[in-house]
């Protein structure tokens, strides 16, 4: 699995002009699913990304988590995540096919659910225009292929 997390002080994503997940302060997370990705990438990618100290402590070091800030996710998926560039046109056949990657961005989101945090979504495979207010900005990469 990868994903593409953003420090936010608020993000949405809205379909079809309406507003389906919106958050304040927290993390903007666009989520791809690969075709070999397992449940237990997406319980290590949540404990991972929930657990991440980006937030900055009372001496502005970056030390504090999710939950120390009292933050939400909003998460997005994002199959271009996977995409073949190797020419001008991108590729999507190295992104996990519906069936597997549905299950799998549910999975993670709820295992976000169950580490105690409020968990916003978009709607898998829609056209979405997403919304955010980055802040730093802090922007991180995962790949449960490398953690």
């Amino acid at each position: 699995m990868r994903a593409v997390v953003t420090r936010v002080s608020s993000a949405s994503v809205t379909v079809d002009g309406q507003v389906i997940g919106q958050i304040g302060t927290g993390f903007l997370v666009l989520l791809g699913v690969g075709p070999n990705d397992t449940e237990q990438d997406a319980l290590r990618l949540a404990d991972k990304i929930c657990l991440c100290r980006v937030f900055e402590d009372e001496n502005g070091k970056m030390n504090r988590n999710l939950a120390a800030v009292g933050g939400e996710l909003l998460v997005v998926s994002q199959f271009t995540l996977y995409a073949d560039l190797k020419s001008r046109r991108p590729g999507f056949s190295h992104a996990a096919k519906p069936d597997l990657a549905v299950p799998l961005y549910e999975r993670f989101m709820q295992a976000c659910r169950e580490l105690g945090f409020s968990v916003e979504h978009g709607e898998f495979g829609a056209d979405m225009q997403v919304e955010s207010v980055n802040d730093g900005p802090v922007t991180l990469v995962f790949d449960t292929e490398k953690m």
